[in-house]
């Protein structure tokens, strides 16, 4: 099993940290040359800037490709910036509308833990300017965990979104959901 890691900009090597735990290997994706080099089974879009990262997919070739990959069913996770790519307006293939940076800037981040459908109880949820999940957009997608009445993390399909940043905590339950699904 091989896991890609978009690595443009952001909490990559995180991500890649957490999956090496579970056993798993990592491939970068940096530019377009990596991602044709193989077939991946899943692929992480980290937290980071998303309007940084975007503007890299579009220039390096990269936001067809991998837009097509997660439509034809590539499983995905896509954390912070990661949720922000994926929905309405960005790559597309999650039917959400994100409102970005709604916590506020870097003094509004927060850590706290809760529940998460197909995950568990007392999940950490560690907040950095996060987004959060305005409107689920079709009903082939779900709400899978909130935080004071906002929407925190979704599924739809092969895609799971979150607001926060499991990567920085130690809980591995949602990369083993990840690799569950492939």
């Amino acid at each position: 099993m091989k896991i890609a890691v978009l690595a443009l900009q952001g909490a990559f090597i995180e991500h890649e940290h957490v999956l090496q735990r579970l056993g798993i290997e990592t491939v970068e994706i940096r530019q377009l040359s990596d991602w044709q080099q193989g077939r991946w089974d899943a692929l992480i879009l980290p937290g980071g800037e998303s309007t940084v990262q975007m503007r890299l997919l579009k220039e390096l070739g990269l936001f067809e490709p991998i837009r097509q990959a997660i439509a034809d069913g590539l499983p995905v996770l896509g954390t912070c910036a990661g949720m922000i790519l994926l929905s309405d307006g960005y790559l597309g293939t999650m039917h959400i509308r994100v409102r970005r940076n709604a916590y506020g800037r870097q003094l509004g981040s927060f850590h706290t833990t809760g529940a998460v459908d197909g995950i568990g109880a007392d999940v950490p949820m560690t907040f950095i300017r996060a987004p959060y999940i305005e409107k689920v957009l079709a009903d082939d997608c779900s709400p899978t965990a909130t935080v004071d009445g906002h929407i925190v993390a979704a599924r739809q399909g092969n895609q799971i979104a979150t607001a926060f940043h499991p990567e920085l905590d130690e809980d591995l339950r949602l990369h083993q959901f990840l690799i569950d699904m492939i």
